[in-house]
């Protein structure tokens, strides 16, 4: 379920999951509004029929790809802590990641590979691609990104050492500027035991192979 405010809309999946979204009905009136006078800046007829209903869905898709502002990542995190002795390295790679970039605020978008070593209590599994789905669903920098996963896992956790790193392509560099299509960008942050070279490389080493 995500949950935004106001107006409620339903959608039922092909499994059986009901996706709920609620909007807030004066943000989207007001973002609307100036997304229909973008459109028309642009040169485009606003009250043509493709575009008659773009300035709302805009809205809408601009607050769902921002929704981040409305979560608390470190209650997402305190809210699955279990006490537990195991003090050996925990990974969670290949999570999928969608953000907009802060600066043309196109989208970047692949993969976020998070590790940290317990220092007696562990962490829900899924709550960690729910902490970084909450800091990427906002106006973001890749590099930003990563520290803020990394310090939100350090601090609400105090495990012995955390590891987060991402690779993204950006369409800011594929649709304008220079245009390099195959380009991507790779960021890493580390704290505690991640900080000594070895731990380090294992922790590469396990989320650059595939494992059977």
């Amino acid at each position: 379920m995500s949950k935004y405010n106001d107006n409620m809309s339903t959608q039922n999946n092909m499994d059986g999951y009901e996706r709920i979204e609620q909007y807030n009905e004066e943000k989207i009136n007001s973002l609307s509004a100036s997304y229909k006078d973008i459109i028309i800046n642009l040169g485009e007829d606003v009250t043509r029929e493709g575009l008659e209903k773009t300035p709302e869905r805009v809205a809408k898709a601009m607050q769902y790809l921002t929704h981040g502002y409305d979560l608390n990542p470190t209650e997402i995190l305190k809210s699955a802590l279990f006490a537990e002795k195991h003090n050996h390295m925990v990974i969670v790679k290949d999570i999928e990641l969608y953000s907009l970039c802060e600066h043309h605020m196109l989208p970047f978008f692949g993969k976020a590979h998070v590790a940290y070593i317990p220092n007696g209590h562990i962490v829900g599994l899924s709550k960690i691609p729910r902490i970084v789905d909450a800091f990427a669903r906002r106006l973001q920098v890749q590099e930003r990104l990563t520290d803020e996963i990394k310090n939100c896992i350090n601090e609400g956790l105090k495990p012995l050492g955390v590891a987060v790193v991402i690779e993204a392509q950006h369409m800011c560099m594929q649709m304008r500027g220079i245009q390099k299509q195959n380009s991507l960008t790779t960021t890493s942050s580390f704290t505690g035991a991640f900080e000594k070279e070895s731990t380090r490389q294992e922790f590469i080493s396990l989320i650059s192979n595939k494992l059977s």
